[in-house]
């Protein structure tokens, strides 16, 4: 290799997991089946949603206690017992994983239980071996 040819080699970045889930969601591919389907079944509960609220909207004014300051803090404080936040950012953060196609599945599963008979194998053998050892010095 001359000398020439090593200052044109360089190095390629690295990619985080994160900047590959974002190159691979804006890959612009066909869309996923389940994406698809999830947003066709949620299209009849908002158009149920839209109606709904056109309808109530007259009935607006039975709300005016609740927007009153001692019923914003007991709000709150249900809100706080019934773990209300932590569920709706728990489902947000639901909403963010980018979750492994099939192949994917298939293999990391595969990987795992390999590696937990192997694991087995080796708790079941350091067993048989101390138990072959102490039965040994005791009898």
């Amino acid at each position: 290799m001359t000398e020439q040819e090593g200052k044109n080699r360089r190095l390629k970045k690295t990619e985080s997991v994160r900047q590959r889930a974002e190159k691979a969601s804006t890959g612009g591919g066909k869309p996923r089946r389940l994406r698809s389907s999830a947003k066709g079944a949620g299209r009849p509960f908002k158009a149920v949603g839209k109606a709904l609220s056109k309808v109530f909207k007259p009935f607006a004014f039975l709300l005016w206690p609740f927007k009153t300051r001692p019923m914003r803090f007991i709000g709150r404080i249900l809100a706080s017992v019934l773990l209300l936040k932590f569920i709706r950012e728990s489902w947000a953060e639901v909403r963010q994983v980018t979750w492994p196609n099939r192949h994917d599945t298939i293999r990391l599963s595969l990987a795992v239980f390999m590696f937990s008979v192997a694991i087995g194998l080796v708790v079941a053998g350091v067993d048989y071996g101390l138990s072959k050892i102490f039965r040994g010095l005791i009898l």
